[in-house]
């Protein structure tokens, strides 16, 4: 039996948010430049995300770049920004043929003026599709994120929109950038590296968390397809009890 069909489709995570890590460590084993690997890691997005539409999953978050990478080496940075265009560019067709819908989160004003031209049209292009939505994380930090989300709270207070009282984890979520999907249920991070860098901090509090030990550019469906079964043998307890979880609601 494949790995896909060990999968119980009725129990598929909603959300599933992947930090894409390891494309420069694979580029330096290849004895290539960095960029290499970010060229190779287009071909991972293009499995796992046709992956999830095809098991189903309904939101796909993708950690593509964080405010912190802006501090990288010009050239890989300026290198990353001309792949985005080109990429996003060649993709919108595929978007479309498979359904998918594609948003951003992150302050993308940041990003070059073609870049945010391209993800403009690719936005517009596929905004009435409703097989899955892609969500791109670009020039994102959650913590820049939830300070952003308590500005505005603080002004929705302070004209007398909302009372004190009434700030509460539905009026904080309604602040952030993803105010518009759930939270990620499941969130996957390539090459080994066991931390969520800044990602998505406030949506990840009751998510279940998978470290994969494989560079993002080598990432493929059945890897994806093992955190998903991973995933399926968790037991999600939100702070009840095992015996809780068993009572008859």
């Amino acid at each position: 039996m494949e790995l896909k069909d060990k999968i119980d489709l009725k129990n598929l995570p909603k959300h599933v948010a992947i930090i894409m890590d390891g494309n420069g460590r694979w580029a330096k084993q290849q004895g290539k430049a960095r960029v290499f690997g970010h060229k190779n890691g287009v071909q991972s997005v293009r499995e796992v995300t046709e992956a999830g539409a095809e098991l189903g999953i309904q939101y796909m978050t993708l950690y593509a770049f964080s405010t912190e990478n802006w501090n990288r080496p010009r050239f890989e940075v300026n290198a990353l920004m001309t792949l985005l265009v080109t990429t996003i560019r060649k993709e919108i067709a595929t978007l479309n043929k498979n359904n998918i819908r594609l948003r951003t989160i992150g302050n993308t004003q940041m990003l070059p003026k073609a870049a945010q031209r391209e993800l403009e049209e690719a936005i517009e292009s596929t905004k009435d599709n409703n097989r899955m939505t892609l969500i791109l994380a670009l020039s994102y930090s959650s913590k820049s994120e939830i300070i952003a989300a308590v500005q505005s709270i603080a002004k929705q207070h302070k004209a007398g929109h909302l009372p004190i009282e009434n700030i509460d984890e539905s009026s904080i979520s309604k602040a952030l950038y993803t105010k518009d999907f759930p939270d990620p249920e499941l969130m996957i991070r390539t090459s080994g590296e066991s931390r969520i860098s800044n990602f998505l901090l406030w949506q990840l509090a009751y998510a279940e968390l998978y470290f994969s030990p494989v560079f993002w550019p080598d990432f493929r469906k059945n890897h994806f397809y093992e955190a998903l079964l991973n995933f399926q043998l968790r037991e999600r307890r939100f702070g009840r009890t095992s015996e809780q979880l068993d009572e008859p609601s």
